[in-house]
């Protein structure tokens, strides 16, 4: 499991709303059995309204996604199976989001 790593929604209940979860956890805590997730959210199922920084706008396989910041949880580990794909690339607009949830700046 890699930070910033995607998966598949697990849950048939909320998959429609949030197909996607986000592994935000640092690999340097990867023995415990749980990993912290922020959900992917259809922006079409938010209104398409985004707050720029806290759940920032997320391309991603051809969707308009929102990084539900607010919504950030843990998983068991075991539930996050095989990734789909990596939001790498949006490493600085994650961290500024849940840097942004935390302290406001």
């Amino acid at each position: 499991m890699a930070q910033f790593d995607v998966y598949q929604n697990p849950s048939n209940t909320s998959r429609k709303h949030y197909p996607y979860l986000l592994d935000i956890q640092s690999p340097y805590i990867s023995e415990i059995a749980t990993r912290i997730v922020i959900p992917l959210g259809l922006a079409s199922s938010f209104g398409n309204e985004a707050m720029n920084i806290l759940t920032p706008e997320i391309q991603y396989e051809g969707e308009d996604l929102l990084l539900l910041t607010p919504q950030v949880s843990s998983v068991p580990a075991k539930i996050l199976t095989a990734p789909v794909g990596s939001l790498s690339h949006f490493r600085e607009q994650i961290i500024h989001a849940i840097d942004f949830a935390i302290t406001g700046i």
